[in-house]
């Protein structure tokens, strides 16, 4: 029997773990089989073709709802480089032009970084976060993340690009880790990620009346 109650907007496992972790550290903790993604499902992906993070949520949300008839969360995110004047922004995951090639797209900007001086390596991580349900609610919450980036690429937790980015927020250490360096719950309590969710959340109770 179908037990979901919320639908996030993801065929990335990594991306349902941390959210899972995200959601019911702030209140939403849904048992295993209520929170699921589109891929466990089924739904069809949409052509995100927004040009904001926030459009591209939406679009992603709103059609995982209108497929299962479920509430349903999506986020859209991505790195903005200062130096490169915001990008690659919402084309993070397909810089390189395969999508979801996160070796070839840490290379490539890596590359293209490879003469800037460490002064100018600044960047944020930006999330959107968007909430969709069958009755016609749509809230959106965004989280950056700022930080530096480094030459090459440090850890092994995370996806994406975590292995380059120094959060600017994170704790007293030694030596400033990166966000694939840092503890889980230590990532996603300074997240971009994790302070979109954290907005969104009391919007979900509301939503599910989750007791």
């Amino acid at each position: 029997m179908n037990t979901a109650r919320l639908v996030i907007a993801t065929h990335n496992r990594k991306k349902l773990v941390e959210l899972h972790a995200i959601l019911a550290a702030a209140g939403v903790d849904l048992p295993d089989g209520e929170l699921v993604t589109s891929g466990d499902i089924g739904a069809p992906e949409p052509v995100e073709d927004g040009i904001t993070f926030e459009e591209n949520a939406l679009i992603k949300a709103r059609a995982v709802c209108r497929s299962t008839g479920l509430p349903a969360v999506a986020d859209d995110s991505g790195l903005a480089v200062d130096v490169l004047g915001g990008a690659p922004g919402i084309f993070s995951a397909r810089w390189s032009g395969r999508h979801g090639d996160d070796q070839a797209n840490l290379d490539l900007l890596l590359a293209q970084l490879a003469d800037v001086r460490p002064e100018h390596r600044s960047a944020a991580f930006v999330c959107a976060a968007a909430l969709v349900t069958p009755d016609g609610t749509e809230e959106v919450r965004r989280g950056e993340m700022r930080g530096t980036l480094t030459a090459a690429p440090r850890g092994t937790h995370g996806f994406g690009y975590d292995p380059i980015l120094v959060p600017q927020d994170q704790p007293a250490s030694s030596s400033p880790l990166t966000s694939a360096e840092l503890d889980p719950a230590v990532k996603n309590s300074i997240s971009h990620r994790g302070k979109a969710f954290r907005s969104l959340a009391p919007v979900i109770l509301g939503r599910l009346a989750v007791r």
